[in-house]
């Protein structure tokens, strides 16, 4: 069963629409693995679109819908996407520059979702003239074929240039057994047991959408929640006796931060197996939570292109705090030196690693770019890290976030994991900024909570107690709200482009007096 709300949706109701679907696909002339486009929050149609998709052989391509109309005409030009399916709220966002040949599907939004996101009524519908995925798929017979199957195609963030997308080859049969190892290694999720999984982040990403529909071919009960809230997530862990979930740190850090009444008021001994990644954990964020909700909280460490060749538990987090695990099955993982040669024990290098059960990939059309990210075999997204002694990895930082200031290579993240234990700091992010003397000098946004009284002063003299001098920021703003992607990481480049263009105050230390945020800036919702 899947849950939405107060909507749910059984396995053999929902499988019968996919087979509609995948007829209906067919009658638009689908074939030959031409790509499914998506533009949909966590729903049914969801998990109805790209099992269609995968059952005629092509990939589906879920894009992010924070994306305006010229960044969802490029992906769509780029894959060759032939068809959109989109919630009836998110049109009016992309429909002007939509290209002309794309046939449109549109489903309405549901109540959960619109209540989560504000949409107002009329935007839930579907627009005139425009056709209802729902009543389009159920004009359509099942299909009979036995279904094909393909990986779904995901682009990349843009993060450094124009997003790439990653498509996997087909998985050879050896490899079936493998992945379907490591998933249960690193999601903790198995065929036919009774689980209840909790989808929290949105599945345009590609962690949360291997999660989820690893969940959906196993079977398990799925509880889709339209918006991360922490105490809505509570909620739900006891409402529906969830046993499984998939968080990013961000996550971890507002439910830490919710009053100690608010975190005994839920009943939370149904959880069993807790997984998070896509970003760093800072160690004390990562040893509170463990404190909280036992040792069920696991991490691994991956991307869209290398798959998870790396995971730990939450016994090996307490054993070596600040680490993101070691190679598992299929796992490999090498740190190399700027000039190809292999660094030693607890050097820092730039980290090539891959899954090796997981299909080879390719970015759509761009074959120097996958040729560029390689080497000996495994594949390089710009992490720069060290392995100890013990085969453990640890990150320091992005390749591209790293900042060179004065000669001397500073890593933002030891910076953001010391400033987020500071009371008062809901969020932070540090990064470089031109300087003329020095190359580069270091920048941060603070998100402050509510009500704290927070300075630059005190936030250098916090940072001071427990890092170089070289590593704390001399430029410091606050921010009433940081750019956010929907799992809740951080838009760097967001900020970054923001100082260039002049729209962020660096507010120097000699300025430091102490004025309240919650007079300094009126808090969102």
């Amino acid at each position: 069963m899947i849950i939405g709300g107060e909507r749910s949706i059984s396995y053999p109701q929902i499988h019968g629409r996919i087979a509609r679907a995948a007829t209906g696909f067919q009658s638009l002339s689908l074939g030959g693995g031409t790509p499914v486009a998506m533009m949909l929050r966590n729903d049914f149609a969801l998990f109805e679109v790209s099992g269609a998709a995968a059952a005629l052989g092509s990939p589906v391509v879920p894009i992010n819908w924070h994306l305006k109309a010229e960044e969802v005409a490029y992906i769509l030009a780029d894959s060759g996407a032939e068809i959109l399916v989109c919630h009836a709220d998110l049109l009016p966002q992309i429909r002007d520059g939509l290209p002309a040949h794309i046939r449109l599907l549109i489903v309405t939004t549901p109540p959960e979702i619109a209540a989560a996101f504000n949409v107002p009524p009329a935007l839930t519908q579907i627009p005139d003239g425009m056709t209802d995925w729902d009543a389009w798929r159920d004009t359509h017979p099942p299909l009979p074929e036995p279904p094909i199957g393909s990986a779904p195609m995901f682009y990349t963030s843009g993060t450094t240039g124009l997003p790439k997308g990653v498509r996997r080859k087909p998985m050879k049969p050896e490899q079936q057994a493998a992945s379907a190892r490591v998933g249960t290694i690193a999601y903790g999720i198995k065929a036919d047991d009774d689980q209840v999984v909790l989808m929290n982040g949105p599945m345009y990403h590609s962690a949360p959408s291997s999660y989820g529909m690893l969940a959906f071919r196993s079977g398990c009960t799925i509880v889709l929640e339209p918006r991360f809230d922490p105490e809505d997530m509570l909620q739900l862990i006891a409402r529906h006796r969830v046993t499984h979930m998939h968080m990013v740190p961000t996550m971890f850090v507002r439910l830490l931060r919710l009053p100690d009444e608010v975190k005994q008021r839920y009943d939370l001994s149904s959880l069993r197996f807790v997984v998070h990644g896509a970003a760093p954990c800072p160690p004390q964020v990562k040893r509170a939570m463990i404190e909280w909700w036992g040792p069920v909280i696991n991490e691994y460490f991956g991307s869209t292109e290398t798959g998870i060749p790396v995971w730990h538990s939450a016994e090996e987090a307490l054993a070596k705090p600040g680490t993101v695990g070691r190679a598992i099955e299929g796992g490999v993982v090498k740190i190399f030196r700027p000039d190809g040669e292999m660094c030693g024990v607890n050097e820092p290098g730039e980290i090539f690693m891959r899954q090796m059960s997981v299909p080879d990939f390719d970015y759509h059309g761009k074959a120097e770019a996958r040729t560029e990210a390689g080497r000996d075999g495994l594949v390089s997204v710009g992490d720069v890290g060290y392995l100890d002694e013990d085969g453990y990895l640890f990150l320091c930082d992005r390749k591209r976030d790293m900042v060179i200031s004065g000669g001397v290579n500073i890593y933002p993240a030891e910076i953001e994991n010391a400033l987020i234990g500071m009371d008062g700091v809901r969020d932070c992010a540090v990064f470089g900024i031109p300087d003329d003397e020095f190359g580069e000098r270091l920048f941060a946004c603070i998100e402050p909570d509510t009500n704290a009284a927070l300075s630059p002063a005190a936030v250098q003299e916090f940072l001071r107690t427990r890092l170089a001098n070289f590593k704390v920021p001399k430029d410091i703003q606050f921010m009433d709200a940081m750019p956010r992607e929907a799992t809740g990481k951080i838009f760097k480049r967001k900020l970054r482009d923001l100082h260039a263009e002049g729209r962020l105050r660096a507010i120097a230390a000699q300025e430091a007096n102490s004025v309240s945020n919650e007079q300094r800036f009126k808090r969102p919702c």
